[in-house]
């Protein structure tokens, strides 16, 4: 594995944790954005992985190590998310609920 191999698992976990983020600077703010199915594109290479349940791990390349792999050991994966609160199971928003004047518009 070279230092710079990310798992998906990580990825993913990176945009959940900007999407709290997200939120969290959003309150307070008079406009709010509601956030729908999030679309991630990676290209990935799959290695044996002997501590992985299916003994398989997929890796998210850089641009540089998707250029030095051959096609038949790089994969493009499109991964679709729909965020939702885990305590309400509401879509999330990235502000909060209170919408601000027009005035001054």
């Amino acid at each position: 594995m070279d230092r710079h191999d990310i798992e998906l698992a990580d990825a993913i976990e990176a945009i959940r944790l900007e999407l709290l983020d997200a939120s969290e600077r959003g309150r307070g703010q008079a406009i709010q954005f509601e956030v729908g199915p999030v679309t991630l594109d990676f290209t990935v290479e799959l290695k044996r992985d002997a501590r992985a349940k299916g003994g398989v791990k997929a890796w998210v390349l850089s641009a540089d190590a998707e250029a030095g792999l051959a096609h038949t050991r790089a994969h493009k994966v499109s991964v679709t998310l729909t965020p939702k609160d885990a305590s309400t199971g509401r879509s999330i928003d990235i502000s909060n609920p209170d919408l601000g004047s027009r005035d001054g518009f």
